[in-house]
């Protein structure tokens, strides 16, 4: 993965050389801000950034998995797919199971690996997730049918129900889910790593 330099007398002449040389929009670069260079009696200061494409990177980080999964003693595919919405990489691999973990563990912790390798490389997050044979899809899922299944015993009971503990992601997917219901709605309680949902009646 090439990182490109680029001065110029401002941030934004700088940039705009790096889009005429990549032939890129700006918005699929990630730019970072590099030494200044102050002008002496006869210069003027420039500015100096730091350029890397996103298609680069995400190559990169398609074959970085690759190679971690390879040292970890697993036979495994990766799927790139790039959206408008997400980068997502999907892991095929002869464990799928191992791989993903009790209650998606092992795919957690790998995803907070590469993540963070990622950071230390760019200087800043980079969005994407991984997913092993879809499981986080499937999981999703699973969250939002239980999410409108209790949906349904609240409006009829009007007797609050409390989730078990979620993560942050799991709590977003049943928020999300019953956002439009006009007979419930959802509250995060509870303090981490066992925060949770709960699932309250609207008032009449």
């Amino acid at each position: 993965m090439k990182k490109h330099n680029y001065i110029g007398k401002t941030r934004e002449e700088a940039i705009l050389k790096a889009q005429e040389d990549l032939r890129e929009l700006e918005e699929n670069l990630i730019i970072k801000e590099g030494k200044s260079q102050k002008g002496g009696l006869f210069k003027t200061s420039k500015i100096e950034i730091e350029v890397i494409e996103k298609r680069e990177l995400t190559k990169y980080i398609k074959e970085y998995i690759i190679k971690l999964l390879k040292d970890l003693g697993f036979t495994a595919q990766v799927e790139l797919k790039n959206t408008d919405e997400s980068i997502k990489y999907i892991i095929y691999s002869d464990n799928d199971a191992l791989l993903i973990g009790k209650n998606g563990k092992n795919l957690k912790a790998l995803t907070f690996y590469v993540g963070l390798h990622v950071n230390k490389i760019i200087g800043e997050n980079f969005k994407f997730t991984i997913d092993v044979n879809d499981y986080n899809k499937k999981h999703e899922e699973r969250l939002q049918r239980l999410a409108k299944k209790i949906a349904k015993e609240v409006e009829k009971t009007k007797i609050d129900v409390k989730l078990d503990s979620m993560n942050s992601y799991e709590r977003r997917i049943i928020h999300n889910a019953l956002a439009d219901n006009k007979k419930v709605y959802t509250e995060s309680e509870g303090t981490e790593p066992n925060r949770y949902v709960v699932i309250k009646s609207k008032e009449d």
